[in-house]
């Protein structure tokens, strides 16, 4: 079986050990048979579709992806690869250890955001911030997305990176999207 798969879908294809694939920005200009894409992408080919905006959502594309796989001999790395996936990483350790995860959502419980685009609600969800439409301390909004007047209110403004503004391998670009958004929770612990 033919794969195909989009730059920003790659890694996770190598991580989960799959060896025969394509990539291409377009999947259905190639003559594959099935294609692995991030779930906003839309193709006329049979594919699975996987999110790749927080740690854990990373972690189970792997998993979902590696069930493509037919090297028997890879399979049996998967645990390893997984139980190390973060460990060179800082950013995601603080955000895969149960324990620090755990205190760092309960700081971020009070601070108020209003988002703009799923993939950062994605990840505004994971920290643990609270979500609402009025009283926001915090506007979290993609590099793409233009603020409208009526946004601009007296209150912080974070932009956050998208396509050709972050690293193709899926963990760095959280590592930098988590990055940023940890700045707030750390200015928030310095105002206590």
């Amino acid at each position: 079986m033919l794969i195909v798969t989009t730059p920003m879908c790659k890694k996770i294809l190598e991580l989960a050990g799959i060896k025969d694939f394509k990539v291409n920005v377009k999947p259905d200009n190639e003559k594959a048979d099935f294609a692995i894409l991030l779930s906003e992408n839309m193709t006329n080919l049979p594919s699975l579709s996987i999110k790749l905006n927080t740690f854990s959502q990373i972690k189970e594309s792997i998993k979902k992806v590696s069930k493509y796989n037919e090297d028997e001999e890879v399979a049996t790395d998967l645990k390893d690869i997984l139980d190390n996936l973060y460990n060179n990483f800082n950013v995601a350790n603080r955000w895969t250890n149960i324990n620090k995860k755990k205190h760092l959502k309960r700081v971020n419980s009070r601070i108020k955001v209003k988002v703009y685009s799923q993939f950062i609600r994605d990840i505004v969800e994971d920290m643990g911030f609270n979500i609402v439409n009025q009283g926001h301390d915090y506007i979290i909004f993609p590099d793409y997305f233009h603020l409208k007047n009526d946004d601009l209110t007296d209150c912080e403004l974070v932009e956050l990176p998208t396509h050709q503004n972050v690293p193709l391998n899926p963990i760095k670009r959280a590592e930098l999207r988590y990055s940023i958004l940890e700045k707030i929770t750390y200015e928030y612990k310095e105002l206590l």
